[in-house]
């Protein structure tokens, strides 16, 4: 698949309005962020699905006063992206002391009770980003055993790998990016894992998936808003429901719309304003 660059600058630059310009990057289809060391935000979205409106509309939206947003795009060359992270970004990371991710090519790791290797074939899905940081930490705290999990945009499967891990009985991957399913794939026989299946696939795909245990589903706000009674469909009663990707302020409108559902939130955890939050869907 093919990815735009974008790289943002903004003026005053502030955690703040940084942390601001990539949630609403991420509502409109932006997958990947990187913070470089000159002070501008790199962001990634996939080439077909972005329309320059969305980026204007919503730079135009931008709640800070007085910050000034200029960027510049361009169409990145086909690279290797682990040698790119083992230069510059991936470092081994070591989850609530009790879980390190890492990738092949980093030596004296860290022990830790669960050892997970992954090679990102894009810059994502290594567990540096909080979302997928409080959705690891989540899942080991949570009882996994003998349950079934769908991983619900799965990236690098990192989720649906720590699930297996952790006594999941099976778990259902799914992606609508191909590159994520052959980079999830790759993963998966990293750790030496079977009990994964991987799906190329949207919410439309999981009619003839399921039912689950437990759905974990680490996106952006407006996907799921629109999934979510997807993904309840497939869930069993007393299911649970793990979701990241938004900000704290996101979190009432995801409420309304579980509640609507059947959901009652059991409780979420935050870190620098991103979120996640755990619910159940009742019998």
């Amino acid at each position: 698949m093919q990815y735009l660059e974008y790289n943002f600058s903004l003026s005053p630059r502030t955690e703040t309005a940084t942390d601001v310009l990539t949630g609403l990057l991420a509502d409109i289809g932006f997958e990947s962020f990187m913070e470089q060391p000159d002070g501008t935000l790199s962001a990634y979205i996939p080439k077909a699905s972005f329309l320059p409106s969305q980026l204007e509309t919503a730079l135009q939206a931008f709640p800070l006063p007085g910050t000034d947003i200029t960027y510049t795009c361009t169409e990145p060359e086909d690279k290797d992206w682990n040698e790119e992270w083992e230069k510059n970004f991936f470092r081994p990371i070591v989850i609530e002391g009790r879980c390190v991710v890492h990738s092949t090519f980093h030596r004296d790791l860290p022990q830790a009770e669960y050892d997970i290797v992954i090679n990102p074939q894009m810059a994502f899905g290594t567990g540096h980003h909080e979302t997928t940081s409080l959705m690891l930490a989540e899942l080991l705290d949570t009882d996994l055993r003998g349950l079934r999990v769908l991983d619900m945009g799965c990236g690098t499967s990192i989720l649906a790998i720590l699930a297996r891990m952790r006594g999941a009985a099976h778990c259902t991957a799914v992606d609508i990016d191909d590159w994520c399913v052959r980079n999830s794939l790759e993963n998966i026989a990293l750790n030496r894992l079977d009990g994964i299946d991987v799906y190329q696939g949207d919410a439309s795909s999981l009619a003839d998936k399921g039912p689950f245990d437990i759905v974990l589903a680490n996106i952006n706000r407006n996907i799921l808003l629109n999934d979510m009674q997807a993904y309840v469909a497939r869930m069993k009663p007393g299911a649970r429901l793990l979701i990241s990707g938004f900000y704290a302020s996101d979190l009432p409108m995801l409420d309304d719309e579980a509640r609507r559902l059947g959901l009652e939130r059991l409780h979420e955890r935050e870190r620098n304003r991103w979120t996640m939050a755990t619910y159940r869907l009742n019998a």
